[in-house]
């Protein structure tokens, strides 16, 4: 089966390319940025292009930086582990295996977070196939992010060698980025921002709540930017952008429904399911998706996803972690299993992990010596 996807942005640049091309550009060797002393990558989760233009009067810094109107292409699944760890090794999911939210543990019944896995389940730092660009770069590598995320494993996996400086204020966090970037010619610096992911999750990204953040994170870029000094290059990128979608819009999957039939078990997140089929059901599963969500939802085999080339080669190691039918999300909705316990989840209003332009075109603006 083919299937088409949003056409993306014509200058729009893949998220995988982005710490690579800024250390040549401290070379004086990307095709991308001018050449640098030094050079930050300013992470600010859950900001999308279109986020950002359906709201640029209260972010007036963001929505005239750099210029040129340039943006990233994430990755898929629009997720933050999978993009995150897509920015930090330069590799797409398919290679470095973070293929989502939560994913199987081949060969067993667990299904693990795949950004505190690492700490609550036992994930092993080598779950993370990609070597960290914070190792091969061979150059100073600095992170300055909450002191919360200080040792974790999703920081050892996909951070290794660099020095972790915490901050959790954020007006505190972009002067200190922009200051190591001062003081350490050569070094290539990650600033992490959660701060608007975590408002739009809990209120949407329409609402007032995510609209003042906004003005917040748009206030500390313009002081980041103020920050910089001489000959440093900056760039203001996302993992993702986001979506609301009302309560009313959620699909409930509950005992006795038929589109369980088969399904041994759950991953992925709400817009986008791995689907992990019972031995011998999978194309039973995937006939019963098709004919019911295909007219909203994308869905897919595993093989049909792996071919398709959107996660990029997918290592023999990684395609067992895929569902074996793989739903994501075309139209305003999403998908939770309502047999479970902990309905809290179901009171996310924002969300992400997609194909569609919303979710996976995020900013590329640029600043300092890359202006």
């Amino acid at each position: 089966m083919s299937f088409s996807l949003p056409a993306d942005p014509p200058r729009s640049r893949s998220l995988t390319g982005v710490v690579p091309q800024m250390s040549a550009a401290l070379d004086g060797l990307s095709d991308w940025f001018a050449p640098a002393r030094s050079a930050v990558v300013f992470v600010i989760d859950g900001l999308g292009s279109h986020n950002l233009a359906a709201r640029a009067g209260h972010a007036r810094f963001l929505a005239q930086a750099g210029g040129r109107r340039d943006v990233a292409r994430s990755v898929f699944p629009s997720t933050t582990a999978s993009a995150l760890t897509s920015l930090l090794t330069g590799t797409l999911p398919g290679e470095h295996g973070i293929v989502g939210y939560r994913a199987r543990i081949p060969g067993t019944d667990a299904v693990l977070n795949q950004l505190r896995g690492w700490d609550t389940d036992g994930l092993p730092l080598d779950w993370q196939r990609a070597q960290p660009l914070s190792t091969s770069l061979g150059r100073p590598f600095f992170v300055v992010s909450k002191r919360e995320y200080v040792g974790t494993g999703f920081t050892a996996a996909t951070q290794a060698g660099a020095e972790f400086v915490g901050a959790d204020d954020l007006a505190e966090r972009v002067t200190t980025a922009a200051h190591l970037a001062a003081r350490h010619p050569g070094a290539l610096v990650y600033l992490y921002a959660p701060e608007l992911d975590g408002v739009g999750h809990r209120h949407g990204c329409e609402s007032d709540e995510w609209v003042a953040m906004l003005e917040r994170v748009d206030a500390a870029a313009r002081a980041f930017s103020q920050a910089l000094a001489p000959g440093t290059g900056a760039v203001i990128t996302a993992d993702h952008g986001m979506v609301d979608i009302p309560r009313h819009r959620q699909v409930l999957l509950g005992e006795g429904d038929a589109l369980l039939e088969g399904v041994r078990l759950i991953g992925g997140e709400p817009r986008m399911l791995h689907l992990y089929a019972e031995e011998g059901e999978a194309a039973a599963v995937l006939a019963a998706w098709r004919e019911t969500e295909a007219s909203r939802s994308w869905v897919l085999s595993r093989d049909e996803l792996v071919d398709s080339g959107v996660m990029g080669p997918v290592a023999p190691a990684v395609r067992e972690r895929i569902g074996d039918v793989v739903v994501a999300a075309r139209a305003g909705i999403v998908y939770y299993d309502d047999r479970v316990a902990d309905k809290a989840p179901q009171k996310m209003v924002g969300q992400h992990g997609s194909f569609s332009t919303e979710e996976r075109i995020v900013p590329l603006l640029r600043l300092g010596a890359f202006a």
